[in-house]
């Protein structure tokens, strides 16, 4: 009896190692997060506009940046509408092989032609933290 209540008393115990793998590896990705992500690159393909020829000036100089910068910029954001305009009206179906994923190719450092998820950043907010923390001298 004693060895019948520690072993179902074990498996209860195992049954928590099996909670983590559960969740499926795209979890992150679903309906609601394509639709935003959709309605973003619809609010703020404009940003391309601007954002592109910043880069280009940035990296090659002023009159590579004013033809090349404003072409690209220009074509990604008729490409951004675009697949906003896409995802806005497919956000209930898993679309891009069988999944919520973008259906373009991730910003890969160093090859030129990729996009990243959502539209750049303009002005003073960043996702990054560029401060220094101020405790533990």
């Amino acid at each position: 009896m004693k060895t019948l209540l520690t072993t179902f008393v074990l498996a209860l115990l195992s049954v928590g190692a099996f909670a983590d793998i559960q969740d499926p590896t795209m979890n992150d990705y679903g309906p609601t997060r394509k639709l935003g992500r959709g309605l973003s690159n619809i609010a703020f393909a404009g940003t391309e506009l601007i954002y592109q020829p910043t880069l280009i000036n940035e990296r090659e100089g002023n009159s590579t940046a004013f033809f090349y910068g404003g072409s690209r910029g220009f074509g990604r954001f008729i490409y951004r509408m675009g697949i906003g305009l896409y995802e806005v009206a497919t956000h209930p179906f898993a679309t891009y092989k069988g999944s919520y994923r973008p259906p373009y190719k991730n910003n890969i450092p160093w090859v030129n032609g990729g996009l990243e998820e959502f539209p750049p950043e303009l002005g003073f907010e960043s996702r990054y933290r560029y401060c220094r923390s101020t405790g533990g001298w």
